[in-house]
C-alpha cells in the first residue's frame, strides 16, 4: 500500500515520540544508577577523610588499612589501602601509581555519564524535529482545504515534542553537571590524600617542610 505525505509525516512524528519516551527512560535509569553509586562510594566520607589525612601526615601508614576493613565501599578508604600497598616502593613510584589509580576511578565513575550529556544536548533537537514534521503535516492539510480548527490542533500537537525534548534535556544537563562536580571533588580529595602520604616521607626523613 502506497503511503501519502500525511501518513509518512504521521509515522515520523510518532517515531519521534517513541524515541523521546525511550530517551527519558534511559536518562532516568542512568540518573538513578549514578545517584546510588556516588552515594555508596562516598558514604561516611566526612567522618573518615580527616582521620585518613591525619594518619598519613603523621606517617602512621599501618593505621589506614583499617579504614577499608570498616568502610569497604568508600572510595577514599580503598584509595588509602592502595597507598599502603605501594608505600614502600618509594615516593616517585607511589605518586605515579596513585595518579594512575585516580584516573582509573575517574573512568569508572564517569561511565555512562556521556548518556546524560548527549541527551541534554540532543533531546531538544529531536523534539524540534518532531515539531517540524507536525507543522509540515499541518500546512499540508491547510493546503488541502482542511478546517482551521484541525490545522491548529495539529500544530499544537506538534509542539508537544519540543516540550518533551526540553523536559528531558533540562534535568539531564543538571544531573550531568551535578555528577561531574561531585567527581571533580572526589578527584581533588584523592589528590589531597596522596599529598599527605607524600609529606610523610619528608617527615620520616626529618625534613622541615
Amino acid at each position: 500500500m502506497e503511503l501519502n505525505l500525511v501518513q509518512i509525516l504521521t509515522i515520523a512524528e510518532y517515531s519521534i515520540y517513541i524515541t523521546l519516551i525511550g530517551s527519558s527512560i534511559i536518562a532516568l535509569a542512568v540518573g538513578i544508577e549514578k545517584a546510588i553509586l556516588f552515594s555508596q562510594v562516598t558514604k561516611y566520607t566526612k567522618k573518615i577523610v580527616p582521620e585518613m589525612k591525619e594518619f598519613l601526615s603523621s606517617g602512621d601508614i599501618e593505621s589506614i588499612e583499617e579504614f577499608e576493613k570498616n568502610y569497604p565501599q568508600n572510595i577514599y578508604a580503598k584509595f588509602c589501602s592502595f597507598i599502603k600497598l605501594h608505600y614502600s616502593k618509594g615516593e616517585l613510584v607511589l605518586l605515579n601509581l596513585a595518579n594512575g589509580k585516580i584516573n582509573e576511578e575517574r573512568i569508572f565513575l564517569e561511565k555512562r555519564l556521556i548518556v546524560l550529556a548527549s541527551l541534554g544536548s540532543n533531546a531538544p533537537f529531536i523534539g524540534l524535529l518532531g515539531t517540524v514534521f507536525g507543522i509540515i503535516k499541518a500546512f499540508y492539510a491547510l493546503g488541502a482545504d482542511a478546517g482551521t480548527e484541525m490545522v491548529m490542533h495539529a500544530i499544537a500537537f506538534a509542539l508537544i515534542t519540543t516540550a518533551i525534548g526540553l523536559i528531558i534535556a533540562i534535568p539531564s544537563v543538571m544531573c550531568n553537571n551535578y555528577f561531574n562536580r561531585r567527581l571533580k571533588v572526589m578527584t581533588q580529595t584523592m589528590e589531597q590524600i596522596i599529598d599527605n602520604a607524600l609529606a610523610s616521607y619528608h617527615i620520616k626523613k626529618g625534613e622541615d617542610l
